[in-house]
């Protein structure tokens, strides 16, 4: 049973609450039954299975970008096409599919959406200075994603389109798509590679050979894992880039520009986005940096202090892990040598914890692939989309604004509101008060989540 909307009396305008459009739509439980016994992600991987292997002649090499692996450092998808493209004597031609009904439609924040662009303009002209061309591609209506790419294909003479794999049911809907009429075409290839993990999402089973579902067993095996192959954390560079002639030949792809930020998508104030921009700056360079700022100054305390917002203790990289800014690999590779080439379950217990959060984190995506209901607005165990939550729209405004009257709540709703993040602690605590003590939809609080944080990372509320 969907809960019920918040009503309105005829005194209430329309800006006297908080919107939610979307936050509480969602497939009935026995469809998403259906969706988790034939999931996007098999149905993708069946393709995929397919479409890689045609024998189909190097033209030019496409790496199309999402909004989850926006670098050209370690990047598994970009690192194929470039190596693709020098195997046949090609052109290497990359570009990002630009949406904004996907960003209303997911409800994408102005500073995450700003923040993907702003990235998306740094790797465009480092991409320029090696003769690669990073053309966007924009698709105005949802529905017209895959005739877009497939469009460009065509246009560009492309014979190999490499990406990176998405995990939500949306995106993985897309690939198929895209995968279904690569399938029609007799000199076109299509391959999906793994880039957002260190270990590919579904690969830790159980003793009988079933997902893992608890985290303790796969933080344990993850480590295991690891430890006996250290390959897993292995790098690829950058690309090497084309030859000078392709600054001629591409030029109406290196002229296409990155979009400003939607009309959806705009900032407050100008000071807004002014702060917002210092405080979270874009790019692969400055999250590294923070990661290195991160390991010299913080990580020896981090588990001991990692629960108190106060002293901000963390590494404040998320932003970066969520639009693929900095690759995982790299990050992990560079805090072992910070370990002093120890595991990382010995030597430093900062980083013991440290590492432990990022397990956590493929845990989750393990969790969006083999339990793909969990993306679309239902909880894990679908008898509970039956609870009748409470009609509160005074308590939801208060929960929002951070005017609740318990402090510690409104501090992580004040912070939230102003940084456009939330310490991982504060997080927990104020969902948590909007379910337990509110009785309020938490899809709501997702979506509120969603609309302002900088780091909104779907697979993380998995669970």
């Amino acid at each position: 049973m969907t809960p019920k909307k918040h009503a309105r009396s005829e005194s209430q305008t329309q800006d006297d609450y908080i919107q939610v459009d979307n936050a509480l739509k969602h497939p009935s439980p026995k469809r998403a039954k259906q969706i988790d016994e034939d999931t996007p992600y098999e149905n993708l991987c069946e393709l995929i299975d397919e479409t890689r292997e045609k024998d189909s002649k190097v033209r030019n090499v496409l790496h199309w970008f999402r909004s989850k692996d926006i670098r050209q450092e370690d990047n598994k998808g970009l690192d194929a096409a470039a190596q693709k493209a020098k195997e046949g004597n090609a052109n290497l031609i990359t570009m990002y599919l630009f949406s904004p009904k996907d960003m209303e439609w997911h409800g994408t924040s102005p500073a995450r959406s700003d923040f993907i662009l702003e990235s998306l303009r740094i790797l465009k002209g480092q991409l320029e200075e090696k003769n690669i061309p990073l053309a966007i591609v924009v698709s105005e209506e949802r529905g017209t994603k895959t005739q877009k790419v497939m469009d460009f294909v065509k246009e560009n003479d492309i014979s190999h389109i490499y990406a990176n794999m998405e995990y939500e049911v949306d995106e993985l809907r897309r690939d198929v798509s895209v995968a279904k009429h690569v399938q029609k075409e007799k000199d076109l290839a299509f391959e999906v590679l793994h880039d957002q993990t260190v270990v590919i999402p579904g690969t830790l089973t159980t003793g009988n050979g079933g997902p893992m579902k608890v985290f303790t067993p796969y933080h344990k095996a993850w480590l295991a894992e690891t430890k006996s192959e250290p390959s897993l954390l292995d790098t690829v560079p950058a690309p090497e880039g084309n030859d000078k002639s392709a600054a001629e030949t591409f030029k109406a792809l290196f002229d296409t520009k990155v979009p400003e930020l939607p009309e959806s998508k705009q900032y407050n104030s100008k000071e807004d986005r002014d702060r917002l921009r210092k405080l979270w700056p874009p790019g692969n360079e400055a999250g590294m940096n923070r990661l290195q700022h991160f390991l010299d100054k913080k990580v020896a305390g981090y588990m001991t202090h990692r629960s108190e917002p106060a002293r901000d203790p963390s590494s404040r990289l998320s932003p970066y892990f969520a639009s693929g800014i900095i690759s995982v690999r790299d990050v992990l590779a560079r805090t072992k040598k910070h370990n002093n080439g120890k595991h990382f379950d010995a030597g430093d217990r900062g980083i013991d914890s440290w590492v432990r959060e990022i397990v956590f984190r493929e845990f989750y995506r393990q969790t969006l692939v083999t339990t793909p209901h969990t993306s679309m607005n239902l909880p894990q165990n679908l008898k509970f989309d039956f609870v009748q939550w409470e009609d509160d729209p005074q308590g939801w405004q208060k929960w929002c604004e951070g005017r609740t009257g318990v402090p510690w709540i409104d501090a992580g709703m004040r912070q939230l509101n102003t940084e456009a993040y939330m310490h991982n602690r504060l997080r927990m605590n104020t969902s948590s008060y909007l379910r337990a003590n509110l009785l309020i939809d938490y899809r709501m609080g997702e979506r509120f989540f969603a609309e302002r944080l900088i780091d909104w990372d779907l697979s993380n509320n998995t669970q």
